[in-house]
């Protein structure tokens, strides 16, 4: 299909709310086949629709690394139905060239979602995982949320905004986030 242009921070469209795809038609197959072609391009590890400007319920994931086949993984409508436990990791995105900070995520996630042919499937990610974190991140896309949403340190995240000339913080969008600040502190 095609390499897509991929909308960077600041961009409108990354903070709307995305809507659900009623069917699994011939465009939302060109779709997740347009995010695949643009993930690998970008040499990312996940990619969400309005990333590249469409805000449908779409992402794609791949967490293979250099020398093992691809393994994408197509979520259509997906839900996180169960999350657990809680972990800091340093986390980037596509639309935030170079930009890394770290940020607060459940250590554990179960989701549901459609495949590309429109079968239901659960997938759970463990332990940290990069597909546990991964699924998070692109989900947060669908909901105009962004990782720097879940910044641990806000002055870090700002710096980091700054120094590669990307937009300020948006301190209104920053999430409160009790149960993942109690697991941290548990730990």
């Amino acid at each position: 299909m095609a390499v897509r242009k991929v909308l960077k921070y600041g961009e409108k469209s990354l903070r709307e709310k995305s809507k659900e795809v009623h069917k699994v038609s011939r465009k939302i197959t060109d779709l997740v086949q347009d995010l695949l072609d643009t993930m690998y391009a970008q040499n990312g590890v996940g990619l969400a629709a309005p990333q590249i400007g469409v805000n449908l319920r779409v992402f794609v994931i791949d967490v293979s690394s250099n020398d093992e086949p691809l393994r994408p993984i197509v979520f259509i409508n997906p839900k996180i139905i169960k999350k657990s436990g809680a972990i800091v990791s340093e986390e980037g995105c596509l639309s935030f060239p170079e930009a890394y900070t770290k940020v607060k995520r459940y250590k554990n996630v179960m989701v549901k979602a459609l495949d590309i042919h429109g079968h239901s499937f659960v997938t759970e990610a463990n332990d940290g995982s990069l597909l546990a974190r991964a699924i998070q991140h692109e989900n947060d896309h669908l909901d105009g949320i962004l990782f720097i949403d879940h910044c641990m340190n806000r002055f870090d995240t700002e710096s980091t905004l700054e120094k590669f000339n990307l937009p300020p913080l948006e301190a209104d969008k920053l999430l409160e986030e009790p149960e993942l600040e109690q697991e941290l502190n548990d730990n």
